[in-house]
């Protein structure tokens, strides 16, 4: 029960780290269009974002995939960056129905990507343990349950925004997303692949 604790907590907070915090900038461009009436694709993108992450884990911490950090650490950011510019350009669409399968993918995808920029951390955390497939699971579910608390913040402050300041849906996607993308352009230029 202790390694479980261990590994959900690592996962718990590997999200809520302020000093790490891509995590949560991807979510709340990722979420920022969203209202409490969209749940269900909202808990469906969390999701696939935490299987793209697992997904990516198993194949670093298992030596099937091996990856530049450097790349990795770079196209992090460019993922939040494209998930806020999506946001910008769509704004006026509040519907989003279109193309719901290409932002699942999406989703799944960056999750891959987001996973692969943690799997040398976790390797090292995950080293003494002698169930890593396990170790694995029980750092998503911490993952997932982060995940969903952050978006529930978003999703918190976006309806008292919107009703109590009567700010419109659009200008709300845009501001959100132009600070982020403010946030992010430092972190790109910084990256060491340069």
């Amino acid at each position: 029960m202790s390694e479980f604790l261990y590994f959900f907590k690592e996962g718990f907070f590997h999200v809520l780290d302020w000093q790490a915090y891509d995590h949560v900038l991807f979510f709340i461009v990722l979420i920022i269009s969203y209202t409490f009436d969209d749940w269900k694709r909202i808990l469906t993108l969390v999701t696939l974002f935490t299987l793209g992450h697992t997904v990516s884990l198993f194949l670093a911490v298992y030596d099937i995939v091996t990856v530049n950090s450097k790349l990795v650490e770079f196209l992090i950011p460019i993922t939040i960056l494209i998930t806020a510019l999506f946001n910008v350009f769509t704004a006026k669409n509040t519907t989003k129905q279109d193309k719901i399968g290409v932002l699942y993918a999406t989703t799944a995808f960056f999750g891959l990507i987001h996973g692969l920029g943690f799997s040398s951390y976790f390797d090292m955390i995950s080293s003494a343990s002698d169930y890593k497939a396990l170790s694995i699971l029980e750092f998503a579910l911490g993952i997932e349950v982060s995940q969903i608390i952050v978006v529930l913040i978003v999703l918190i402050i976006s309806f008292l925004v919107q009703t109590i300041f009567r700010f419109s849906k659009r200008d709300w996607i845009l501001v959100v997303s132009s600070i982020v993308i403010g946030m992010v352009i430092p972190m790109i230029i910084s990256s060491k692949i340069w």
